[in-house]
């Protein structure tokens, strides 16, 4: 007798209902981070001693975390100028910081615009809001203690953050609001508890890292919501558009000004850092987390993935 095995068809709607299943729900995901914020939250002003001198011989930034570290160009340079460098690259990674987060801003404002103002939900937003206005004026600050120029990113980039803040869909917002904070948070970790660094950035790093841990996950919360329940054009809009964020945030990170501000040539440095293993390493140790999140969740797919490669932070 032949045994005749008949497949189970599951349905479009029964993947979507055990997805959904899964999910935290958004309003006790946005009372808990509430309640973290209201116990957990710093006034930089106040906060942070920005009337003590800087201190001699400490660095602006872990050297390990330096774009030329390891390379034959860093072994050169002398200790002074490796400071100096390091004073640079954390005024352009502060610069690069201000930008993402009024961008984060706008795109945080669009989410909620339609949403119903007494949700929870909308509560933390505007608390998260609210967090990156004193983020972008504590690394304002920071630069201008430490006596480095701004870095603006490239016009190129500048006007293609306009069409995103315009464009953009809920879930390529949240994709590329977790690519901006990830990589810099990673790194961030590393630096507050380093007694190398000078003491202001420290404390700069260490107020961002206990509430930007809240924005995480309140970004990851909600993107991992909208990549079960938008429509599949809108997902694989989602997988192209954070692959392109990735390959443009990859150039964007330090500014090639730096290189030439401390008096090295510009062309050859940033040809060093391209051809780093270390900083290879670095960067992808930085954007580990957050790709093994994003692979899980769908997002790193056909395209996306290989904008994703094409941007090195993945390996």
């Amino acid at each position: 007798m032949t045994t005749v095995t008949t497949a189970t068809t599951v349905t479009e709607p029964e993947v979507l209902r055990d997805a959904l299943g899964l999910l935290k729900d958004r309003e006790q995901v946005a009372e808990r981070l509430l309640d973290s914020s209201a116990k957990h939250s710093f006034d930089p002003d106040t906060e942070l001693d920005w009337d003590a001198p800087l201190e001699e011989g400490k660095w602006f930034w872990p050297p390990e975390l330096v774009s030329l570290y390891d390379t034959p160009m860093w072994k050169k340079m002398s200790e002074e100028q490796r400071m100096e460098l390091s004073r640079h690259e954390a005024a352009s990674l502060a610069s690069l910081g201000i930008w993402f987060e009024i961008i984060l801003m706008q795109l945080l404002v669009r989410h909620i615009y339609d949403k119903s103002v007494t949700s929870a939900h909308v509560r933390y937003a505007l608390t998260e809001i609210a967090d990156e206005c004193r983020h972008s004026k504590m690394f304002a600050r920071m630069i201008q203690k430490g006596g480095a120029p701004s870095y603006p990113v490239s016009r190129l980039n500048h006007n293609l953050a306009r069409i995103l803040k315009t464009v953009s869909t809920t879930p390529g917002s949240f994709a590329c609001t977790l690519l901006g904070e990830e990589i810099l948070d990673w790194m961030q970790r590393l630096t507050f508890p380093d007694e190398r660094v000078q003491t202001i950035v420290r404390g700069v790093t260490r107020i961002h890292v206990v509430e930007e841990a809240r924005h995480v996950r309140y970004a990851r919360e909600e993107l991992r919501r909208q990549m079960v329940t938008a429509p599949r054009w809108e997902q694989e809009l989602t997988r192209v558009s954070c692959g392109e964020a990735a390959r443009v945030f990859s150039i964007a990170f330090v500014n090639p000004q730096v290189y030439t501000n401390v008096g090295l040539d510009r062309r050859e440095a940033v040809a060093q850092v391209k051809a780093s293993g270390h900083r290879r390493e670095v960067m992808q140790s930085g954007a580990g987390r957050l790709t093994d999140f994003l692979d899980d969740i769908g997002v790193l797919r056909g395209v996306g993935r290989k904008l994703w490669k094409s941007s090195g932070l993945l390996a």
